[in-house]
């Protein structure tokens, strides 16, 4: 007979998770083996576990990764370079609590973005606020900003994520105004928070890429001397993947 004013008021606190564990408890069989210490200590573990699953869905939603891809799935045997106890110490967010840099480097097809993916859902996981931008993509936005009142507001965004990860860098050079947005977001960045940087470009070319000795010089000093690096090699991985599904 309790059973529906208990839920109810379960429902009127927030209490969903508790509220799913006890109409279950009630339903099993099982039920009058509970204690009340054992009762409660399962309604307090569904709600945890509630609460635990939306925060991570929110902060999942916010990221908007490019790849649903987590650090169990890793694919460690293809031949690509990637380093299975730099990887798995990285997924561990310490060099996000170090506020370091990650640069994922290699030709396109290994992998970059669906790693940087994977390490911003294991941030997610720890709780961390990570943010997803495409290099191109965030150019042209912050370009249009400009002229339309948001870009004060998104450079804060960009500058508040404590894991940042910037995909598909250098594919083209940087403009004047692309220049100096990117020093802004890595000079607010600096020592505070990390970010993730994936190119087909090696590291030792950005400084072309960047074009302009000033900018580029203040630019890699803000990324590069506290990065990680990951240097992928070998074929696409898309590439050999069709192949073979079509031998098979």
């Amino acid at each position: 007979m309790l059973s529906h004013p208990t839920l109810e008021q379960l429902g009127q606190l927030g209490l969903a998770g508790m509220a799913e564990a006890f109409a279950e408890i009630e339903a099993s069989s099982e039920v009058a083996r509970l204690t009340h210490p054992e009762w409660l200590g399962l309604l307090i573990e569904r709600e945890v576990s509630h609460r635990r699953d939306r925060r991570l869905a929110a902060r999942l939603r916010y990221a908007k990764l490019r790849h649903q891809a987590v650090v169990e799935d890793v694919d460690y045997k293809a031949p690509r370079g990637l380093d299975r106890a730099l990887f798995q110490k990285l997924c561990t967010g310490d060099f996000i609590a170090a506020h370091d840099n990650l640069i994922l480097t290699g030709p396109t097809g290994v992998g970059k973005s669906w790693l940087a993916s994977a390490i911003g859902h294991s941030a997610c996981r720890d709780n961390r606020s990570v943010l997803y931008q495409r290099v191109s993509k965030l150019f042209a936005n912050l370009a249009t900003a400009r002229g339309d009142g948001r870009y004060a507001r998104i450079m804060r965004t960009l500058s508040g994520a404590q894991l940042l990860i910037l995909d598909d860098w250098g594919l083209e050079p940087l403009d004047d105004a692309a220049r100096h947005d990117l020093l802004e977001i890595l000079g607010d960045r600096y020592g505070r928070k990390s970010t993730v940087i994936t190119s087909q470009i090696p590291v030792d070319r950005w400084h072309k890429v960047i074009d302009h000795p000033t900018y580029a010089d203040a630019i890699l000093d803000r990324i590069v001397h506290n990065a990680h690096r990951i240097e992928l090699v070998g074929d696409s991985m898309r590439r050999t993947r069709l192949k073979s599904a079509l031998r098979d």
